[in-house]
């Protein structure tokens, strides 16, 4: 079994496929789109011949999550609260004036360091034992209870 499998990335895919040609088992698959995780033996033939270069391999094992200090995991939650609040009050500023493209871009950046703060604290990465302690959380809301039960299925925590 190999170390990693193809990934496709459609938002930046050409549709050329000459990945289709250079797969010696027919993983990649031009009708969904998607590289067949199960069929791929990750020898990287179709990220060598992709153009648009919007094939990469990515490991089947993640690494194990980096350790952090809580001083600076409460650090991070510190800013991460400031962001929340800046995008409230920008939120507030852009019901008033709907166009105002400076705000929709602060949001955005907000939004964006939110995220990689979340991520640098540990509860973005898939493996980490945050996530899986957050997705257990939502499970007993009962409209997601199934998928997220799936979800987790699928994690193997890793740190």
């Amino acid at each position: 079994m190999s170390k990693s499998h193809a990934y496709r990335n459609l938002k930046i895919c050409s549709k050329d496929c000459l990945c289709l040609f250079v797969c010696p088992t027919g993983a990649a698959n031009n009708e969904t789109g998607q590289i067949d995780f199960e069929t791929c033996i990750g020898c990287g033939a179709c990220m060598k011949a992709c153009p648009a270069r919007a094939i990469t391999m990515i490991p089947n094992k993640l690494p194990a999550q980096a350790k952090k200090d809580n001083k600076v995991i409460n650090e991070l939650f510190k800013v991460a609260d400031s962001k929340i609040k800046e995008i409230k009050i920008l939120n507030y500023l852009l019901e008033k004036n709907p166009n105002d493209k400076l705000v929709r871009a602060l949001i955005h950046s907000n939004r964006v360091i939110l995220e990689d703060l979340m991520r640098e604290s540990g509860y973005m990465l898939p493996q980490s034992k945050n996530t899986h302690e957050l997705l257990n959380k939502l499970k007993s809301n009962d409209d997601i209870k199934d998928k997220v039960q799936r979800l987790l299925n699928k994690l193997e925590v890793n740190e």
